[in-house]
C-alpha cells in the first residue's frame, strides 16, 4: 500500500513539474497554445438527426438575467436552421454551441419588440461570414420592411469595410443585405419537407403579433411569442409534440410591482403594472397544453427569469408534472416518425 501511495505521488509530482514548465515558458506556454487552439477550431463532426431539433438561444425577457440571452429559439431541419425572434445575447449562445449557421435560412419575428430583433444584424453578419450561400430572410408581420430596412442602413458601412478587408470572394456584398418578406396568418414556408405555418396571437397593444407552428417528418413545434391565450392558438397547438410557451408568474412580477412603489420607483412599478395582462400566466398554460393534447410543455421568455431556487419554485407551483422551465443551450430532440421527445 505504501509503495503505491509514493508511486501515486510521484506521478502527481512529475505532472505538477511538467505542467510548469510548460506553462512557466514562453514556448511551452505556445506549444499549449497550439493544442488548445487546434481543439477548439477544428469543425464540429456533421451530425445527422432525421427529425426536428430544437436549440433554447435566448429564454429571457427584458428583464435582465444573469447567463440568460432575450428570447430566441433555433430550429434544425435536416441541415436548414430558422431562427425564431433574435433577440440580445443570443448570437453568443449560438456561437458557443457551434450551430453552423452558414445553413441559417431564415429569421422568423413573431413581432418587433426590441428584446426580439435586437440581435438580427449580428446574426445577419455571422451567418454571411460563415459562408451563408443566399441573402437571409427576415420574415414577419407588419413592420418588418422597416426594421429590416433600418439594419440594412445601419450595418452598410460595416459590410463594406468587411469586403474591402477580406474582399468580394470570401465576403460577397451582394449577400450582406437582407430580405424582408411581410406575412400574415396561414402557411408561410415550405421547404425539404418542412411546413411552417403563422398564427394570430393577442399581445396587444402589439399588433399585428404571430406565433409559428413548425411540422417536419411527422413531428411538431409550436412557438408561441407574447400571448395570451386565444382560440387561434389553441387551434395551432392541438396535437403538438412540443409547445414552447412564453409566460409570466404574477405572484413575483406582482411582488416587484409592490416592492417598487415602497421603494418610490414609480416609473418601475407601472411598467411591472403594464406588463401583466398581456403574457400568459403560468397557471393557465398546463390547461391549454391539456386540452390540446400537447405532448411536452415548455417555458421561454420567462417574465421574471428564475434567479435562485426560491423564485423557480413560486414559477412551477402553477404547473403541471413534467413541464419545464427553459434555459439557454437546452436542446429538445424529436425523432422522425415517434413521439419521443428528448430533453438535454
Amino acid at each position: 500500500m505504501r509503495r503505491l501511495f509514493w508511486s501515486a505521488a510521484g506521478i502527481v509530482l512529475t505532472l505538477a513539474i511538467a505542467i510548469a514548465a510548460l506553462t512557466g515558458t514562453r514556448s511551452g506556454q505556445d506549444f499549449l497554445l497550439q493544442r488548445l487552439v487546434a481543439a477548439v477550431l477544428v469543425p464540429a463532426p456533421a451530425e445527422t438527426f432525421d427529425g426536428l431539433r430544437v436549440f433554447i438561444c435566448g429564454s429571457s425577457s427584458p428583464l435582465p438575467a444573469a447567463n440568460r440571452a432575450q428570447a430566441c429559439i433555433a430550429i434544425l431541419a435536416g441541415e436548414d436552421i430558422y431562427l425564431v425572434d433574435a433577440g440580445a445575447g443570443s448570437p453568443l449562445t449560438v456561437n458557443l454551441a457551434r450551430l453552423p449557421l452558414q445553413n441559417l435560412r431564415a429569421v422568423l419575428l413573431t413581432h418587433l419588440h426590441s428584446d426580439h430583433i435586437a440581435a438580427i444584424g449580428d446574426f445577419n453578419m455571422l451567418s454571411w461570414v460563415a459562408g451563408r450561400p443566399a441573402p437571409l430572410e427576415i420574415i414577419g408581420p407588419t413592420g418588418v420592411a422597416q426594421v429590416v430596412a433600418g439594419f440594412n442602413e445601419a450595418y452598410e458601412l460595416d459590410g463594406g469595410y468587411r469586403t474591402a478587408h477580406h474582399g468580394a470572394d470570401l465576403l460577397p456584398p451582394d449577400l450582406h443585405d437582407m430580405r424582408a418578406r411581410t406575412i400574415e396568418a396561414g402557411r408561410v414556408l415550405e421547404h425539404n419537407g418542412l411546413v411552417v405555418r403563422a398564427f394570430n396571437v393577442d399581445h396587444r397593444p402589439i399588433a399585428p403579433a404571430v406565433g409559428f407552428r413548425f411540422d417536419y417528418k411527422g413531428r411538431s413545434v409550436v412557438i408561441s411569442g407574447d400571448t395570451v391565450p386565444t382560440p387561434d392558438l389553441l387551434e395551432a397547438v392541438q396535437g403538438a409534440d412540443l409547445l414552447l410557451h412564453d409566460a409570466i408568474s404574477l405572484p413575483i412580477i406582482q411582488a416587484f410591482e409592490k416592492g417598487a412603489q415602497a421603494a418610490g420607483a414609480e416609473r418601475q412599478a407601472k411598467i411591472l403594472h403594464d406588463i401583466q395582462d398581456y403574457h400568459a400566466p403560468v397557471a393557465a398554460l398546463g390547461q391549454l397544453a391539456q386540452t390540446a393534447g400537447v405532448k411536452q410543455l415548455a417555458l421561454y421568455h420567462l417574465i421574471p427569469p428564475p434567479q435562485n431556487f426560491l423564485m423557480e419554485r413560486i414559477f412551477r407551483r402553477d404547473l403541471p408534472a413534467g413541464a419545464i422551465l427553459t434555459e439557454d443551450a437546452m436542446v429538445f430532440d424529436l425523432p422522425a416518425n415517434s413521439s419521443d421527445v428528448i430533453v438535454r
